[in-house]
Order: C-alpha cells, then structure tokens, then sequence
C-alpha cells in the first residue's frame, strides 16, 4: 500500500510540473511582445489594408491581379482616404519543360514576376517594395483551346499566389511605421 501511495504521488508530481510548464510557457509567449498580424490593436488591420490605393496594372493579367489584390485587401469595406500608394509592375515569360523527339513539348511553365512599390501618399519618406515570382506548370494538348484553357488557369493560380504574397508583405510593411521613415544620414568618422 505504501509503494501505491508512492507512486500516485509521483505521478500527481508530474502531472503538476506539466501543468506549471505549459502555464509557464504560455504566460512566456505573451511577454515576449508576439502580436498576431491581423489583430485590431495592431497597424496593419483590415482599416490600414484598406487605405493604401492600388495604381491600375497595365493589361489583362495586370487587371486580375489588380482585381485579386482588392478582395484581399479590402473586402466591401467602404474606401477610406488612402494614406499609401501601391504601384505594381508584371512580367509574364512561358517556357517549354517537357519535349518530345519531333520537338513539340508536351508541358509548359509560365513564369510572373510583380516588381511593387508602396510609398506614402502625403509627406514622401522611403518606399517600401520588392519582387514576387509565381511559376506554375501547364499542359500542352493537341486541342488549342484546351492548351489555352491550361495556360489561363495557370495564369490565374500565379496571379492569386502573387496578391497573397504581395498583402502579406504590405500588411507588414504597414504593422512597422519606420519602414516609411526617412534614413538619419551617417555622422561623419573622426579621422
């Protein structure tokens, strides 16, 4: 009976340190200053998504894109003034992976590229901005409209994964106000 006693005992011991542990290592989770992305208390809300107006992209996947990024970054939100300007830039390469020995290819990659650059409407301050690259994969079929059906769906999958890309790095940009702040010049070396 008492090696029973001892052994209950060792294991409610054990059980608490777990119980401490997982408590302790929550209570250090909320000190270390972790905010999630999307919070309300924090910048980069669906309010400051909101106020960064997106130029018009130049041709129809400029547009889709375009289009994309509006329901990521504000969806039926009423438009408030924008505080931020995002100016987009695509490039659009195909490229055959797959070739047969008659040199038709059987597979395609279509490759996008955005160059973008948010800056702040009013009081100039640095630009934020950077390069996304999307490839997605396609098959080549003896039926043109198939192979361009393809080819579309492709576009289409590389476009999404661009605009979520691309809000998750201006949600970012915008949860730390310094990135827009203007360099403080180097103090001259003492010789």
């Amino acid at each position: 009976m008492v090696r029973q006693g001892t052994i209950r005992s060792a294991m409610i011991t054990r059980k608490s340190a777990i119980v401490l542990f997982v408590g302790a290592l929550c209570l250090g989770i909320t000190a270390c200053g972790f905010r999630p992305l999307y919070s309300q208390d924090g910048g980069a809300n669906s309010q400051a998504l909101a106020s960064v107006s997106i130029a018009q992209i130049k041709d129809r996947s400029g547009q889709k894109l375009r289009n994309f990024l509006l329901e990521r970054m504000a969806p039926g939100a009423s438009k408030p003034q924008s505080k931020y300007s995002l100016v987009i830039e695509l490039n659009e390469s195909k490229g055959n992976i797959n070739t047969r020995k008659d040199g038709s290819s059987t597979r395609a990659n279509l490759s996008i590229t955005a160059r973008f650059i948010l800056k702040k409407v009013a009081g100039g301050g640095r630009a934020f901005g950077g390069t996304v690259l999307s490839t997605n994969s396609y098959n080549v079929l003896t039926s043109d409209f198939a192979t361009l059906s393809a080819e579309n769906d492709a576009r289409n999958r590389a476009l999404r994964s661009i605009a979520e890309e691309i809000r998750l790095r201006v949600a970012t940009a915008l949860r730390n106000p310094s990135v827009f702040e203007k360099p403080v010049p180097a103090a001259p070396r003492p010789r």
